[in-house]
């Protein structure tokens, strides 16, 4: 699979340039990271979908008033505009993702457009947790309940929308460090560092709307330990900027994007290329907060 080109022209808008940079990342990487390159070729191939769906989005609610922030996030679908792009990205999807994702989009491909607008629905009005490769590979329901390889795909497709939403939203004053989007609700599907003083302040990024905000360092998002000696992080020399923050309360893990070591970094995409960290963690007991979109 060749690498996705981006657009570097300087008149792109700034939401060009925010997807062309996780796209030219994610291309960067494949070359580094040989045995994350099929995952990260994928991506890149999704990002671009994404990409203009966001743009479609953006044209189309051009004239809309920015949302309120006292507004839940997930309050807004708009079903009549996202559904007519649906077909396409079923296509993306099974052209380019691994094989049973792909098996997945071929099988919804052919249950219509009720199933498509129930799968979409299912997850963005619940909190259905997402499977991982392994439980897609094993659903092969056709059953009137979307799936769990239906919802991935949901949220996969819904990541742009959510993007726009939260990016035309006022900005709203949050209370408190939540371990959840303080704008839609989802998990955090990774950590951010950044410089701080002497030291480095950790932000939180949203798995739906890619919203971040502001967390404590010492505190578990998936139980709220806060107990230093239960808390731990484990990098490896070879990926220095990314590392593996554990609980050893409930063994679950998240990965932090150390930013302070390279700016280059985009944490989604650096998230996903760092493979072995996942493998280390589950080897040792410890459960993935939030699963990304290899599934994994």
């Amino acid at each position: 699979m060749s690498d996705v080109k981006v657009n570097d022209t300087k008149n792109g808008s700034t939401n060009d340039a925010k997807w062309d940079r996780r796209i030219r990342r994610a291309n960067e990487l494949a070359s580094s990271y040989p045995f994350a390159a099929e995952g990260l070729r994928y991506y890149a191939r999704v990002a671009t979908f994404q990409k203009s769906v966001y743009g479609e989005i953006e044209r189309a609610l051009a004239n809309s008033p920015r949302i309120s922030s006292d507004r839940p996030l997930r309050d807004e679908l708009d079903v009549f505009l996202l559904l007519p792009k649906f077909p396409e990205f079923l296509s993306v999807v099974r052209e380019i993702a691994p094989g049973p994702l792909a098996h997945a989009a071929a099988t919804l491909a052919l249950k219509g457009s009720v199933a498509w607008q129930r799968a979409i629905e299912d997850f963005w009005y619940t909190d259905s947790e997402l499977a991982g490769v392994e439980d897609i590979e094993q659903d092969q329901s056709f059953e009137s309940a979307p799936s769990s390889s239906e919802r991935a795909l949901a949220w996969i497709f819904l990541q742009p929308y959510a993007e726009y939403l939260a990016d035309h939203r006022e900005v709203a004053i949050v209370d408190g460090t939540p371990s959840t989007c303080p704008l839609c609700g989802a998990k955090p599907a990774v950590a951010t560092l950044r410089t701080e003083g002497d030291g480095a302040k950790k932000s939180l990024v949203c798995m739906l709307c890619a919203h971040e905000w502001l967390f404590r360092r010492i505190y578990c998002p998936a139980c709220g330990e806060e107990r230093e000696p239960q808390m731990a992080f484990y990098s490896a020399p070879e990926i220095a900027h990314v590392r593996v923050d554990v609980c050893d309360t409930c063994h679950t893990y998240l990965k932090s994007i150390d930013l302070t070591k390279t700016g280059l970094a985009v944490a989604v995409v650096d998230e996903l290329a760092t493979i072995p960290l996942d493998l280390w963690a589950r080897e040792h007991g410890y459960e993935k907060l939030q699963i990304n979109l290899l599934g994994t």
